[in-house]
């Protein structure tokens, strides 16, 4: 498992390196619109719908469509939509529970749903079109945050965060993310040539204190789709949410916390 894990790893960072490094934009469309589609996909399966690839190529004809019409850049409306719907929809509900797989509150769900990974992916192709290293730093932060919790979790892990959801994870793992994060986004804002990634942009503008909230605000962020996502999965009985990745499970197992993260940090660096 481990090195199959590693394998598909490698072939990935193959796949996106040349594309980010060269700053490739038609390549860099092609891929999102591939990743795009079985994110989609995914979702609907979890959402238990019945003609889940039907509903994805209509939903990345959609995402193309904004693609090709250079609508991401001014997209700040539907990231607006998308935290909100994360404030008011999502983040009840961990703690309500879901409803029923076939009831119609459950498919106006997978919908909300499917809207937030598109504001997720149109807000990731304007972070790319601001620039790779952008890109690439807000994803370090879901990242960094990721990494600390686990080793985090798992010497100091004791108080569960949401054990009917995902027994695994600790309030003392979270924080431990959170540390992590804070320490190497402030290392960033010391090195010149990362004065355009997310986080010196933010201390740049808003001062210490901004830059806590704000960063704070990611880490919770990246938290809330990660459990999201596993609350999707374990109330359709599901490990993963595909196999499309050899060693990683699906798309979705890998962007779940960027899902909430991407249309919120680019609104934010708009407001800066």
């Amino acid at each position: 498992m481990l090195r199959m894990r590693v394998l598909t790893a490698l072939v990935l960072l193959a796949v996106l390196l040349p594309v980010l490094f060269f700053n490739n934009f038609p390549a860099f469309a092609v891929i999102a619109t591939i990743f795009f589609a079985a994110a989609s996909w995914e979702s609907f399966r979890l959402a238990g719908n019945t003609h889940p690839m039907m509903v994805a190529i209509f939903w990345t004809a959609a995402f193309g469509i904004i693609l090709a019409s250079g609508a991401a850049s001014g997209a700040a409306p539907l990231f607006a939509s998308c935290v909100a719907l994360w404030l008011l929809v999502f983040v009840p509900l961990l703690s309500k529970g879901l409803p029923p797989l076939q009831s119609v509150r459950s498919r106006f769900l997978a919908g909300f749903y499917s809207i937030a990974i598109l504001g997720c992916f149109v807000a990731i192709v304007a972070a790319f079109q601001h620039s790779p290293l952008f890109l690439l730093s807000i994803m370090a932060i879901v990242w960094t945050a990721d990494i600390g919790a686990y080793f985090s979790g798992k010497a100091f892990g004791r108080h569960k965060l949401a054990p009917s959801i995902s027994p695994g994870k600790s309030w003392e793992g979270a924080f431990g993310g959170w540390i992590a994060v804070m320490l190497a986004a402030a290392i960033s804002t010391r090195i010149p040539a990362m004065q355009d990634t997310f986080a010196a942009r933010v201390y740049e503008h808003s001062g210490l204190i901004g830059f806590l909230a704000w960063m704070t605000l990611l880490v919770a962020s990246s938290v809330v789709g990660d459990l999201s996502e596993s609350q999707f999965k374990r109330r359709a009985g599901m490990k993963d949410s595909s196999n499309l990745l050899p060693g990683h499970g699906g798309v979705l197992d890998r962007i779940d916390a960027l899902i909430p993260v991407f249309p919120l940090a680019v609104l934010i660096d708009a407001w800066l």
